[in-house]
């Protein structure tokens, strides 16, 4: 779809664009759009801007990747289809580990999304193993991989699950989520909570941790 660069709100229709085709290609659920379109009229709501506090958080957040001894970057499908390459370029400067982590099962989806991120500069992408798993969980995202996220002491979890959040919490792992929503459990139950956009925020934590 072409929308013209002078619409009031090209940056939101362009995002929302970029999950619809990640649906397509069968990297983000249908279920995706439903969450993205949750979190776009909190956007909204704060006029579409990353807010100071927001920014605080971003700092934050950046020093504590930074200082992590094995920062691991969790993908699902909504991250992997609006910001895979900054997601990558992330990877690289901290640098830690990524891994795909997806709530509704899908082998086929989850070696879609690794070939996204290696499309996207990926050297190397974890999956998650059924012979390893996060305890207080009972969904398939309680599956991680035994080199990623399980050993992870810092694990950065944009647009996660309240669920897991609390419970990467509560396996004694810091935790770092984008939440747009401000209410959830995601931003309530996180070490550090970004509470904005992920298409920008990711970009302030790369140029944060550079700084």
């Amino acid at each position: 779809m072409r929308i013209p660069k002078s619409h009031p709100r090209y940056r939101s229709l362009m995002t929302r664009e970029k999950i619809v085709d990640g649906v397509k290609k069968g990297i983000t659920s249908l279920a995706g759009l439903a969450a993205h379109g949750r979190g776009e009229a909190f956007d909204y709501l704060i006029g579409e801007k990353t807010t100071k506090s927001a920014k605080k958080s971003i700092d934050k957040a950046a020093k504590m990747l930074s200082k992590a001894k094995y920062p691991v970057i969790s993908v699902n499908g909504n991250s992997a289809a609006l910001v895979p390459k900054e997601l990558v370029q992330l990877s690289k400067i901290i640098p830690a580990k990524l891994e795909v982590n997806i709530f509704h099962p899908s082998k086929q989806r989850e070696l879609k999304i690794k070939k996204n991120l290696i499309k996207h500069g990926a050297k190397e992408v974890l999956l998650p193993q059924k012979n390893t798993k996060i305890k207080y969980l009972e969904s398939n995202r309680k599956y991680v991989n035994k080199n990623g996220i399980y050993e992870a002491d810092v694990v950065f979890v944009p647009l996660e699950d309240g669920d897991r959040t609390e419970a990467l919490v509560k396996n004694g792992k810091k935790v770092i989520v984008v939440d747009l929503n401000h209410l959830s459990r995601s931003v309530k139950k996180a070490t550090v909570a970004i509470v904005d956009n992920i298409t920008r925020a990711v970009p302030l934590l790369i140029k944060s941790i550079k700084k």
